[in-house]
């Protein structure tokens, strides 16, 4: 049985990839159409808001000709369930089963595969959670080539700032690893102003950055834009993050107006030994044995301040039990309130959030 679940897998993943980007949904459904005689198979988005869930129209479809789409608030339905503790969801209805599979790509969470088939064993269901992890890679494969999969996910028109912006940060808000799981994000998702998250995967090192442009609008938005791409060519050139720290204060002051805060972490993954500089920041806070502090951490000015300015390294030891979460209130931003890290259907708070974790 396993080897037959590889086969079709591999038969699934050809067809979508002989198709056209914006049909790749279509070929799942096909193939569990006639693979166990699903109906109604559909694929729902989360949005990017994280308040709704939107279902894909299939290809073809007077709907799809329309553009329009189907919202289902999912706050305490079968999805939000699904969508939080990553489990196919069965349920009786009439003619047969309805299934409900997580589409999520190493912890990413993409949507929901929703069907109807006449009959489920662990086969089935086997098969059914299959073609949901394979969906993930084909949507994350496709939607470099169409914007099909960026406009499902919009329900609010996107300011220009917020385009700018989530031009910016990393393709998959949440990474799950052997070692970790990290997990960002911005809120509200149509209204931000300067803050950013960004993060990188070697083979034994996590880097991550969280930044706050100041100023408001897309003129933060510029700032921003700024700093990112100065602390990932630094970080890319393998520069320490002392290094990535000093090359980001010179590329601001030499090229921009205004300041940034921010901090920036590499993690040993083997070791669990971290080094942090933090630029005018509010500090991280450490969640460990039912506890949550700040960590106590040298902070340093600001990127671009007017100002001679001196970059230091914090270092600490995580153990496997630490959990860190970083906001991006600074020191010239402490009017607005700190966030924590919330559930993808949260209410949403004006903020940017990452998350990372030991496994």
């Amino acid at each position: 049985m396993a080897g037959d679940a590889g086969l079709v897998l591999d038969d699934v993943l050809r067809a979508a990839e002989d198709a056209a980007p914006v049909e790749s949904v279509d070929v799942v459904a096909r193939n569990l159409e006639k693979r166990f005689s699903a109906a109604e198979v559909s694929f729902l988005f989360v949005d990017m808001l994280g308040h709704e869930a939107v279902r894909l129209p299939r290809a073809g479809t007077a709907a799809q000709a329309r553009g329009e789409t189907e919202r289902i608030a999912p706050a305490g339905s079968v999805y939000d369930r699904v969508l939080r503790s990553q489990r196919l969801h069965q349920e009786d209805v009439e003619g047969g089963c309805r299934l409900v599979a997580p589409v999520t790509n190493r912890g990413d969470c993409i949507g929901v595969l929703d069907l109807i088939v006449p009959f489920a064993d662990d086969a089935v269901h086997k098969a059914v959670g299959s073609a949901g992890h394979a969906l993930a890679y084909i949507v994350v494969t496709d939607r470099r080539f169409t914007d099909l999969y960026h406009w499902g996910r919009r329900t609010t028109p996107m300011s220009l700032a917020a385009e700018i912006q989530h031009q910016l940060l990393p393709s998959a808000s949440c990474c799950e690893a052997a070692h970790f799981t990290l997990a960002g994000g911005l809120a509200p998702a149509d209204e931000i102003g300067g803050d950013t998250y960004d993060y990188a995967l070697d083979k034994d090192t996590l880097h991550l950055s969280i930044t706050d442009a100041m100023g408001h609008d897309t003129a933060s938005a510029l700032l921003a834009t700024l700093t990112v791409n100065a602390l990932r060519g630094a970080r890319r050139a393998g520069h320490s993050i002392l290094d990535q720290a000093y090359i980001a204060h010179r590329a601001l002051a030499s090229h921009a107006r205004g300041m940034t805060t921010g901090q920036l972490l590499r993690i040993e993954l083997d070791t669990g030994a971290c080094e942090l500089v933090n630029a005018g920041h509010s500090q991280p806070l450490r969640a460990r044995e039912g506890r949550v502090e700040e960590l106590p951490l040298n902070v340093n000015l600001p990127f671009a301040v007017p100002a001679l300015v001196t970059y230091e390294v914090s270092d600490y030891v995580r153990n496997r039990a630490t959990a860190c979460c970083c906001s991006p209130t600074a020191c010239g931003n402490a009017a607005r309130p700190r966030s924590t890290c919330r559930p993808w259907s949260a209410t949403p708070a004006t903020s940017t959030h990452a998350k990372w974790s030991e496994s």
